[in-house]
């Protein structure tokens, strides 16, 4: 008997519950159906998380020894959940359900799974373009994703940018956050032309805290600037989405904040917020939400990474 759609819903309940406090707290302000549907595709990239890095619900990241064998997977459950089949994992068939429901283009799907296919190769960036492109599949997708989910038309390709721009602000504060846990993992972020500028061999992005504390607050001043431009784009969504963008742009900028203040000590824990903090955020992005037709005026995005039309 396949489940119902109630409890692959409760499933993704549970799933961004454990994978994302950030989230999960943000994703509560959504009105019913999107706050759902956001759940069902936060399950579906935490499952191509864990199963592209060996984790558990986002923690404990290996270098894994079959990096191929895990896309392949990857590979198959999104298109058996793409082609309305039953795919036996909750977190795949809730991809089914989001897709079904939202009737989103399938190419950003497969789009997300593109930023896996670019890690299993062990892809790593050379420029500042490079890194944004990687954000853009692992993130700035989801974020277009979660725009039209949210009732943006695909015809306002200048909303759905804002919503790619605040999902590589996002993925950009992760890395920031996730330095030690990806070099352990053998991976690293850092575009080559930013390690040769401070010296830094790659592999060794731990050897030099100082050096290392300068390249995070370069990460934070990036997702920063992304996230402004996101920001621009919430008068195109009702209340009750905005309020929840807001709150998590919040809630995952001070990440992004917090590692840069700590310096040298940035990666001696992880970083997280606590739940005063985000209760200000929350509260501070009701009153945005609710003046946004004035509160984000349009701003250009100017040198910032683009999706090709």
């Amino acid at each position: 008997m396949t489940p119902s759609r109630d409890a692959i819903v409760a499933t993704a309940g549970e799933t961004i519950a454990r994978g994302s406090r950030s989230f999960a707290t943000a994703s509560r302000l959504f009105a019913r159906p999107v706050r759902e549907r956001a759940w069902l595709l936060y399950a579906w990239c935490r499952a191509c998380d864990d199963l592209a890095d060996g984790q558990d619900h986002g923690m404990g990241a290996i270098a894994v020894d079959d990096p191929e064998a895990r896309l392949e997977a990857i590979r198959l459950g999104t298109g058996a959940a793409l082609a309305g089949e039953w795919v036996g994992d909750a977190r795949f068939d809730a991809l089914r359900f989001f897709v079904a429901e939202t009737q989103v283009p399938h190419a950003l799907v497969w789009d997300v799974v593109g930023g896996f296919a670019l890690d299993a190769a062990g892809w790593r960036p050379a420029a500042e373009a490079d890194l944004d492109r990687y954000c853009y599949h692992v993130a700035g997708a989801v974020g277009r994703l979660m725009a039209l989910a949210m009732g943006v038309k695909p015809e306002q390709e200048d909303a759905l940018d804002r919503a790619t721009d605040l999902g590589i602000a996002f993925q950009l504060a992760n890395i920031a956050r996730d330095l030690a846990e990806d070099d352990r993992a053998g991976r690293c972020y850092l575009p080559a032309a930013w390690l040769a500028e401070t010296g830094i061999a790659p592999g060794a992005v731990l050897a030099d805290p100082t050096a290392l504390a300068g390249l995070a607050r370069r990460l934070a001043d990036r997702a920063a600037t992304y996230a402004a431009s996101g920001r621009a784009g919430v008068p195109a969504l009702g209340f009750r989405s905005a309020w929840a963008v807001l709150a998590a742009a919040d809630i995952y900028g001070g990440i992004a904040v917090k590692v840069a203040a700590a310096g040298e000590h940035g990666w001696e824990r992880r970083v997280a917020t606590s739940r005063v903090e985000k209760l200000g955020w929350i509260l501070r992005a009701f009153a945005a939400a609710a003046t946004r037709k004035h509160h984000f005026p349009p701003t250009p995005r100017d040198g910032l990474w683009t999706r090709p039309r």
